[in-house]
């Protein structure tokens, strides 16, 4: 049985999808970030980085649970665990890794910034979201392309990159994207959104959501660092 440690982000969602894709048994355990339980000593304990999700795997390796934080890390491990969603050759592997390193390390950041600053800021600061509106468009642009020459975003099969790369857009209009713009991105984006545990993992936890604008000025300040005006 594995925890997971949770809110419905889309970094949240990653793992509910990849769980529900792999068909393995999972508990959530409720992680509201608009409340600061990121910062429970008790999460922190296995989530030094103070950020879900996070899992705790009660049959890991040796049959003794193991913790794991980030979730690029966590649906390594998954595929590891299970042998799916992960091309079997080292090559469609590699790809994998690649793509799956391009989310983690600018599509999700890039599209998170441009989110925030295009919604959730304090104050309204037209270069910030002129740089991260642009940056992401930049980035649904790269994945356009690569779209327009290969059926999934690693190469032929559906994978843990696509299933890091999907959550991502569920807000694209509050990125300033226009997804017609797109249309590889778009069709692809349909296609996936079809499948039954997409459904599935995207709906854990859906009626927990609140307007984090709303939240009180504390724990705006504990979510984003800065003074709620």
């Amino acid at each position: 049985m594995i925890d997971l440690y949770y809110w419905p982000t889309p970094n949240g969602h990653k793992i509910t999808i990849a769980l529900e894709e792999m068909g393995l048994e999972y508990n959530v355990k409720q992680v509201n970030i608009g409340k600061g339980d990121q910062f429970n000593p008790d999460f922190l304990a296995f989530s030094p980085n103070n950020r879900m999700p996070a899992i705790i795997d009660h049959d890991g390796p040796d049959k003794k649970p193991i913790s794991v934080f980030e979730s690029g890390a966590i649906l390594l491990y998954l595929a590891a665990k299970t042998g799916l969603l992960m091309p079997a050759d080292r090559r469609g592997q590699v790809q994998v890794q690649e793509w799956l390193m391009w989310q983690m390390g600018g599509f999700g950041p890039m599209l998170g910034q441009a989110h925030h600053f295009n919604f959730y800021a304090p104050t309204r600061i037209d270069y910030a979201m002129n740089r991260y509106s642009d940056e992401a468009n930049r980035l649904y642009g790269v994945m356009d392309k690569r779209l327009a020459v290969s059926q999934f975003i690693a190469g032929d099969s559906y994978s843990i990159a696509d299933i890091a790369i999907l959550p991502w857009t569920r807000s694209y209009k509050r990125q300033n994207v226009d997804i017609e713009a797109y249309p590889h991105v778009n069709a692809w984006r349909k296609k996936l959104l079809r499948r039954p545990a997409v459904q599935a993992g995207g709906a854990i936890g859906a009626d927990w959501r609140e307007d984090l604008k709303e939240i009180s000025a504390e724990n705006y300040a504990k979510l984003f660092g800065t003074e709620k005006k």
